[in-house]
């Protein structure tokens, strides 16, 4: 994991991760990366396919069934990126596990959730909305 996120956890990828074997390569890792960060944050299947990029539904069980299937685009790898950004920011600020897992749940006041949650933010925004929560709570970390 921890050669994972060093390879996913930039905001520009290296062009070589493009590569097809690269993808191939990285693909399962990011799968299940995923499914426990969305385990955690109790998300629906609706709401990690969105989070994926709206990855279609049969596309989704197939990885989920079989992570070592798995052929991420590089939009959904550079997703899973700041996911795992998202969470890594949230369990640095707060650091008991039960408060960094309910917080993308909670209604935020800050500027850019405008009362909504970090959740609701992230489903409607698309892939900018993952970009600026990553900055927002990287920022907040000082």
């Amino acid at each position: 994991m921890e050669y994972f996120c060093s390879i996913l956890y930039t905001e520009n990828m290296p062009p070589t991760v493009t590569a097809d074997p690269d993808l191939r390569r990285l693909s399962p890792a990011a799968i299940r990366a995923f499914e426990r960060i969305a385990d955690a944050w109790v998300l629906s299947t609706e709401e990690r396919r969105r989070l994926l990029g709206d990855l279609p539904a049969s596309t989704y069980f197939k990885y989920r069934r079989d992570p070592e299937a798995a052929r991420l685009s590089r939009d959904a790898l550079e997703r899973i990126s700041h996911v795992l950004g998202i969470f890594k920011s949230i369990n640095v600020l707060l650091p008991r596990k039960e408060s960094a897992d309910a917080w993308i749940r909670r209604p935020n006041t800050a500027a850019l959730f405008k009362g909504r949650t970090a959740l609701d933010y992230l489903l409607t925004g698309g892939f900018a909305a993952l970009v600026d929560v990553r900055r927002y709570l990287d920022a907040s970390r000082g």
